[in-house]
């Protein structure tokens, strides 16, 4: 074994020893504690164990002179041989190899001893005794059985460790015996690793071989253990890189080959041709910029290495700039005929818009291109704004593209971002370009009215250059940073209200107003779609239910008043799933055919997935869904699904309509939440192809059998829904009564409001208030704006003036009296100008203690000097007049133009009468019992109009 001293005076005696004898031997012991002389030495390499050379061999006890610890005087009164074992070995030196700081000695370890006493301190010299083995049966079955594990456990260590295998070999080199158990236990004993220098030392001084041995196996064993698990971890550390290296070495070899036979470029090669192949059928109608702008980048591609992070940016770059279609355009279907066709197809009603939109594709057809005018719709949710820009797109021909700008507040989203940025990517203009594979597409941008506004720009200025006929021939993407051609795009915007749109974004628009459908025209639409679908979608044949004509009225009037069809469309679903589950209730059940069995329930499952109704637009728009679907789910998940609707629907019915709206009176037009509140997202009603232009057509086996699963004649009697079973399928109606009063008494009188639900009444109470002191005063209440408290101060001051010129002895009442003027529907807040007229006329009727004119109701904003003001929103409020039995309406005589645009039915029945001063809405209001009985039952009158 090797050791290493550093005692300088112990070297020197081990030379004198080699000298004058052939070969020396030493005493080897271990360090039982350290000793002081270490524990003060600073930097030493290691601590030598301390030696002490034999003086002479004989029998019996012998002297061992050794050296002193390092640092210490020789004639230390502390004997060093104190900080040793007593059991040490006897070793032979086979070799002296000096050095700087002492010396290197290779030893051969021969026997035990036994140190007794010291006899020198410098170099340190003790008598020794020599052990040996104390008797034992070599043939001992115990024994034996020890000494062959120890030699099958030194096998298994030569696997994994080829150390164990030179020294074993060398055992036997030098006469050593597998069948020598003591011989055996000492060199399996130096093998070791695990065992710490107390288990070592603890073999030295076991003095019977047999508990020799199992202490030896014992060591053995836990160095199996050992090299167990460092093998594991090796494998696993191997697994892992060899893993990757494996795949790496493949690769490239992979690649040579490929190389080699021509069969593959290298990735960069292959990018650039893919690249260069994207460009060829564009050659010819490719901008020079850009196509300049694409040679550059590819000849940096060229030169970039594919492990760079520029690399990536650079192909990303080129991928968007390859994908553009450069002067590629689609061919334009400039036919008026066809797209009447398909307008009519896809709604119903609207006539003002369809018209305006054949204007513009005539104006189109004539000028060989429909670029310049961009169209804005405007009007409450549900009302079929979206689907329209669907329908005109179908009816050009033109790929269909939305894009929706509702609480967009970056502008990036439109101009895109820096190249410099990780993850840019460009704005959503060039992806439309992208997707839609054509430089002309039909692009709609939905809900303009909703744009936001931050700290990355503001994307209502943005649109500016977008929507600008004179500049979008060249739009700048901040990700392409080359022009784009966008003039042959045709732009469609859609908006609940214009009044948070901005004036210069305005300017470049075309309104186009859609103000909501009438009661005759949700009839309609609900009898040739809505209620066809619903069937479909609930899985009931025609013929199985008969829904009245004085229900649908009923449905149309008491549970969807809304502007819009989406309502509508909610209710009649929820009937026919009721519908569907009565039918099942009495036992009705398709008969599937068995081979498509299996793909009808998955696409039932996959419908159930998306939703109550199950369905994905066809390409030809319309819905399509299996009656075995309702069937499945008609008890269970049907039902289920629509419980939250329901819910909502119950709290609309407790709070009231009312309490969920803001009122405008001021014209048609409403605030963001309003819309939203009121309409949620547009809905259509459409059954056309349009539809397919979102979503795909489905293609499911079961549909071809979906049409003969159930027929009426399975369904037995047909289920009949008459006005009177409402309340079991859809509840109560939510909206209450609008008429409080059915004869209004002084000082209240019926005004007409705009909501976003489309049109309301809206009464003005005004009363006097008792006091001890004769002080005029007044007090609003029922959450006013700014707007219509104003309004509340111009009435009173009006109507003092003219008080005194109508009745003089009532002139002094409003400066003798507190007066309280309330709108009810307190929990609403209200706004606007156009209850001007209802105000004064409020006032006028508590000064002259008279009611006003029985159903009659007024609208229409009134200055300080007493002339009418023109209001908006004619339509719904002449709609909710309607509803509410009114007989006799007062419109300012500046809307008289929008009265007679309106169609016939809603016109019918209405006694209009026009004011262009106050003096007017005076004579209708209160003397009405002067006018001729024949002139009560005109069409309309023009108060404004000379006498005759």
């Amino acid at each position: 074994m090797p050791i290493s001293i550093n005692d300088q005076k112990l070297v020197s005696a081990l030379l004198e020893q080699q000298r004058s004898r052939d070969s020396a031997y030493v005493g080897v012991f271990l360090r039982e504690r350290p000793s002081a002389a270490a524990l003060a030495a600073e930097d030493s390499d290691s601590d030598a164990d301390e030696a002490a050379r034999e003086a002479e061999q004989g029998a019996g006890d012998s002297e061992q002179p050794g050296a002193a610890e390092p640092g210490e005087a020789g004639g230390s009164s502390k004997d060093k041989a104190d900080d040793l074992h007593s059991v040490g070995t006897f070793a032979q030196v086979h070799a002296i190899m000096p050095h700087e700081h002492g010396a290197q000695l290779l030893l051969l370890g021969h026997r035990r001893l036994r140190r007794l006493h010291s006899v020198t301190q410098s170099p340190l010299t003790v008598a020794v005794e020599h052990l040996k083995d104390l008797p034992y049966n070599q043939h001992d079955p115990m024994l034996r059985a020890t000494t062959m594990e120890m030699v099958a456990t030194l096998k298994e260590l030569i696997q994994t460790q080829p150390l164990y295998s030179e020294q074993l070999k060398s055992f036997l080199r030098f006469g050593g015996d597998y069948s020598d158990a003591s011989r055996l236990a000492d060199v399996a004993a130096s093998l070791t690793n695990s065992g710490k220098d107390g288990d070592l030392q603890a073999v030295l001084e076991e003095l019977s071989v047999p508990d020799r041995a199992t202490a030896v196996l014992v060591l053995l064993k836990k160095d199996v253990e050992v090299s167990k698990l460092q093998a594991k971890i090796a494998e696993q550390v191997q697994e892992k890189l060899s893993g990757d290296q494996r795949r790496y070495f493949l690769m490239e070899q992979l690649k040579s080959i490929k190389k080699e036979l021509g069969l593959e470029k290298d990735d960069k090669s292959a990018l650039i041709l893919k690249f260069r192949e994207r460009l060829e059928p564009l050659k010819d109608s490719i901008p020079e910029h850009a196509s300049r702008v694409i040679e550059e980048e590819l000849e940096k591609l060229s030169n970039l290495e594919p492990a760079s992070s520029e690399f990536n940016v650079t192909r990303n770059y080129l991928d968007w700039l390859t994908s553009m279609p450069w002067g590629r355009y689609s061919e334009e279907k400039l036919d008026v005929a066809s797209a009447s066709t398909i307008l009519e197809e896809d709604h119903y009603g609207l006539e003002d818009v369809k018209e305006r939109i054949l204007e513009f594709i005539a104006v189109g057809r004539l000028r060989g291109s429909t670029q310049g005018k961009i169209l804005c719709l405007v009007g409450p949710p549900g009302v079929g704004k979206t689907s329209i820009g669907r329908s005109v797109a179908r009816a050009l021909d033109r790929k269909y593209f939305r894009f929706s700008v509702g609480g967009l507040g970056d502008v990036a989203e439109i101009k895109g971002h820096r190249r410099t940025y990780v993850g840019a990517m460009p704005g959503k203009i060039v992806q439309c370009l992208k997707s839609t594979e054509t430089s002309n597409p039909f692009m709609l941008i939905d809900e303009i009215d909703k744009l936001g506004r931050g700290v990355h720009g503001d994307p209502a200025s943005a649109l500016l250059e977008l929507l600008d006929p004179e500049q979008n021939s060249s739009f700048v993407d901040h990700y392409l940073d080359v022009p784009v051609d966008l003039s042959k795009v045709l732009f469609m915007c859609t908006a609940n209200m214009l009044d948070t749109v901005p004036g210069p974004l305005l300017d470049r628009m075309e309104v186009i107003r859609i103000s909501g459908y009438i009661a005759d025209e949700k009839r309609h639409i609900a009898r040739k779609y809505l209620e066809p679908q619903s069937m479909k979608d609930s899985g009931v044949p025609p013929g199985a239910v008969d829904l009245t004509d004085e229900a649908l009225d009923e449905l149309i009037t008491e549970y969807c008043r809304e502007a819009g069809v989406r309502n509508l469309k909610k209710k009649l679903e929820r009937i026919y799933r009721k519908v569907a589950l009565k039918l099942v209730q009495r036992g009705v059940a398709p008969a599937l055919p068995a081979p498509h069995h299996k793909d009808a329930t998955a696409q039932a499952a996959t419908d159930g997935a998306n939703g109550p109704s199950g369905r994905a637009p066809t390409a030809g728009g319309q819905k399509e869904a299996g009656p075995q679907q309702a069937a499945s789910k008609g008890g269970g998940e049907a039902l289920a699904s629509a419980g939250g609707a329901e819910d909502e629907e119950l709290e609309w019915a407790a709070g009231g309509l009312l309490s969920k709206l803001d009122v405008r009176l001021d014209s048609g037009e409403g605030t963001d939440a309003q819309q939203d509140k009121a309409g949620g997202s547009v809905r259509r009603f459409s059954t056309s192809a349009s539809a397919g232009q979102d979503v795909p057509a489905a293609h499911n086996p079961s549909e071809a059998v979906q049409h003969m699963a159930l027929s009426a004649a399975d369904c037995g009697e047909p289920i009949v829904i008459g006005k009177a079973d409402l309340k079991d399928y859809v509840g109560q109606p939510p909206f209450p009564n609008e008429k409080m009063y059915s004869q209004t008494p002084v000082g209240v009188v019926m005004g007409l409001a705009w909501t976003a639900m489309g049109g309301s009444c809206l009464y003005v109470e005004a009363a006097s208030v008792e006091s001890g002191e004769k002080k005029s005063g007044m007090r609003m209440t029922g959450q006013l704006g700014d707007v219509m408290k104003e309004s509340v101060s111009i009435a009173h001051t009006f109507t003092r003036s003219f008080l005194g010129t109508k009745a003089p002895a009532k002139a002094h009442y409003f400066n003798e009296n507190s007066i309280h003027v309330h709108v009810p529907a307190g929990a609403t807040p209200k706004d606007g100008p156009s209850a001007g007229c209802t105000m004064i006329t409020a006032l006028l009727s508590l000064a002259l203690n008279k009611p006003v004119r029985p159903n009659m109701a007024m609208t229409g904003e009134v200055s300080l000097t007493g002339r009418v003001l023109p209001i908006g929103g004619v339509k719904e409020k002449t709609l909710a007049a309607r509803r509410s039995g009114v007989r006799t309406i007062i419109f300012p005589a500046a809307n008289k133009r929008d009265w007679e645009e309106l169609s016939k039915d809603v016109r019918e029945g209405l006694d209009v009468r026009f004011a262009e001063a106050y003096e007017d809405v005076y004579r209708v209001a209160f003397e009405f019992d002067k006018e001729e009985g024949g002139d009560q039952h005109q069409a309309y009158h023009d108060l404004s109009a000379p006498a005759a």
